[in-house]
């Protein structure tokens, strides 16, 4: 199908400023907890604790949320997860004003932005749809990580500027005004209804096992969350571990975090524009998706050698845009093969593997390397990833322009 804007929607166009504030305001919290476990441990093992936190609840909730979001109005569920996540940044901001921030204070708050994250993201993907036309699906996913990743170079650098000029409990706060500052632009979204496809007497678990029983018989589904699972663990498990790889490999500071985190922002943008201009042929996207996995998994196995900023920003720069490709047309894929009756479901499971799979990768490669080092652990990663490609690629050949989106 041919491309088309989201922009040419009005309901996208409301929404589009709340994007915006909402995950500026997130990715600003997720720097600073991240940089605060660098600087509480000066361990590579607990920075990975912290993102394995942060995204661990995905692996356990998003299916449970997922339900939930094929049962609620997704604006309303995303007004009260973006505003459970503001006022965390707010309690954050008071715990330092009261001196009790210590690292088990960080654990917390690094698990509760997990519960919250993992509630928004499968509400959040089910609002989209409503919001454009099939055809504009493409178009939205890619503005949306454009606009997420945006906010991975602004949200750091301003965390950054407000640890140098002010305090980790102002930028906190800054964070919280930011994500509080969402929820007007939610409100102004109208006339959309919850659209409930399941009997609602159905139960609970009932309708858990029938979207695990629809995952399951679905071909293409499978592939595309096989492809999905290969890049958690790749490209976004070292995006994860960016304070590690700043300290490790570099032996940097604040500041160096923020350019590597900002090098991975500049990377994600242009990822995340080029998905913008695709149309919704299945079969294109599996194979970049493919394609451009094979890529990263080479960066990824050179990247431990590298020795130097501007080479490791390169680096990191051209693995987020990556990742940022094979994300976003991994949740394409999986909006537009999906039926509306399991749409909640499904995306929440794309969500688990997508946030929740780098959870276990931080913790695995942060041990890792607090013990071999980053060079042979990120060449492992790679090598191990490439051969996984290679394997879900000869499966995607079965898949042809008439059979993409049918169940088999």
């Amino acid at each position: 199908m041919p491309h088309q804007s989201a922009f040419n929607s009005e309901r996208y166009r409301r929404y589009f400023p709340a994007a915006i504030c909402s995950t500026l305001g997130g990715w600003t919290v997720r720097f600073l907890l991240g940089w605060s476990a660098w600087e509480l441990t000066q361990s590579a093992t607990w920075v990975g604790v912290v993102a394995g936190l942060m995204l661990a609840p995905a692996l356990v909730l998003s299916p449970m949320f997922g339900i939930v979001a094929d049962r609620i109005n997704p604006r309303n569920g995303l007004l009260l997860t973006v505003a459970a996540q503001g006022v965390l940044a707010v309690a954050a901001s008071v715990a330092l004003w009261l001196e009790i921030f210590t690292l088990p204070v960080l654990l917390l708050f690094s698990v509760a932005l997990g519960v919250a994250t993992s509630a928004q993201t499968p509400i959040r993907l089910a609002l989209v749809p409503v919001l454009v036309p099939r055809e504009a699906l493409p178009s939205a996913i890619g503005y949306s990580a454009v606009t997420f990743n945006t906010s991975r170079i602004l949200g750091p650098a301003l965390g950054a500027w407000l640890l140098l000029v002010a305090s980790p409990m102002v930028a906190f706060l800054a964070a919280a005004f930011l994500m509080l500052g969402a929820l007007p632009f939610l409100f102004y979204i109208q006339g959309i209804s919850m659209q409930r496809v399941d009997k609602p007497e159905a139960r609970f678990f009932q309708q858990l096992a029938d979207g695990w029983h629809y995952t399951r018989h679905h071909f293409s589904i499978r592939l595309t969350l096989g492809f999905t699972l290969v890049n958690a663990m790749l490209g976004r498990t070292v995006i994860e571990l960016l304070p590690a790889l700043s300290g490790q490999l570099l032996a940097g500071d604040s500041a160096t975090l923020a350019t590597l985190t900002a090098s991975a922002g500049a990377g994600s943008i242009v990822g995340g524009l080029v998905v913008s201009r695709q149309g919704s042929s299945e079969v294109r996207l599996f194979a970049i998706m493919s394609g451009v996995l094979a890529a990263g998994a080479l960066l990824v196995a050179i990247l431990g050698f590298a020795g130097n900023l501007p080479t490791v920003g390169v680096l990191i720069a051209l693995i987020s845009l990556i990742t940022t490709i094979a994300g976003t047309s991994g949740q394409a894929l999986a909006q537009l093969l999906v039926d509306d009756a399991y749409r909640g479901r499904v995306l929440s499971l794309w969500t688990m593997l997508a946030m929740g799979a780098p959870a276990l990768g931080a913790v695995l490669m942060g041990w890792l390397a607090d013990r071999l080092t980053f060079s042979p652990v990120l060449a492992g990663f790679g090598l191990l990833s490439l051969a996984a490609v290679y394997w879900l690629n000869k499966r995607r050949k079965g898949i042809h322009p008439d059979t993409a989106g049918s169940p088999r």
